[in-house]
């Protein structure tokens, strides 16, 4: 697969800006939207490796920064991902930030402001970021528990970049250009992902992404039926509600080719 970038607005250009100035990034956007893709294309433009760490509810703080160990009889400091980020000047990538435990995220607070410093307080170091290191948060803020919100203290520290999925012509091309599949083909996917989307309003589940099209592309690439490919794909992952899936199918029908 591919790994070009297709840009929807003037992400690209804010978030070289962003670096340039040694700022933060927020990116927030729906679930496949290109969040992670982005990060990836930056990373090569701007000639900086990316150091990617997935958030969950169990990131503790020492997750990121590090521990002391035992290794061979002795008890040494092994550092976590965040600070091998910072030491080595490389975009440091938190995706879904928003899962991660508020007091693991404080740890961030030092890195966000003048001080851009890492304070490893267990080892007794602090870790100054030099000025290639930058540092990328992501979150879905349509779809995030009401138990989990980022504090306004946190987010205010960052360049806060909102993405979107792209103009159905655009993800046209993109399904067209990573999976292979027909023109035609890609369209009629585009359109019944943009419906069910649509529908995501009412019935709240996660939109399906660009990435699961592809995927459908790929399998009729290989032979399933447009029909198929969606039911798979895009429909089943959607919601385990009989009802609502009977609907989704529908829509799916509908916006598919009638002999798929």
């Amino acid at each position: 697969m591919t790994t070009d970038y297709y840009a929807n607005a003037n992400e690209v250009r804010l978030f070289e800006q962003a670096y340039r100035q040694r700022l933060p990034v927020m990116l927030t956007g729906p679930t496949g939207c290109g969040k992670t893709r982005l990060v990836e294309h930056m990373g090569i433009l701007l000639n900086r490796p990316v150091v990617t760490i997935s958030c969950h509810d169990d990131l503790t703080s020492s997750d990121l920064v590090g521990r002391f160990m035992v290794t061979g009889g002795d008890v040494v400091w092994t550092d976590g991902p965040l600070t091998r980020a910072v030491k080595a000047g490389a975009i440091c990538y938190l995706d879904e930030v928003v899962e991660a435990r508020h007091d693991s995220l404080a740890i961030l607070h030092s890195l966000t402001d003048h001080r851009r410093a890492l304070y490893l307080d267990r080892a007794g170091e602090v870790v100054q970021a030099p000025d290639t290191f930058m540092l990328v948060c992501s979150y879905n803020p349509a779809y995030r528990s009401s138990l989990k919100e980022l504090k306004p203290s946190l987010r205010q520290r960052f360049v806060t970049l909102p993405m979107k999925y792209l103009a159905p012509e655009r993800e046209t091309e993109v399904i067209v250009t990573e999976a292979g599949v027909e023109p035609a083909t890609a369209a009629r996917l585009v359109q019944c992902a943009t419906a069910i989307r649509t529908a995501d309003e009412a019935f709240h589940f996660e939109p399906p992404s660009t990435r699961v099209l592809v995927t459908a592309a790929q399998l009729i690439v290989a032979g399933a039926s447009e029909l198929e490919a969606a039911e798979a794909c895009i429909l089943a992952p959607l919601s385990t509600d009989g009802a609502i899936n009977a609907g989704l199918r529908e829509v799916a029908v509908a916006s598919l080719a009638a002999d798929a």
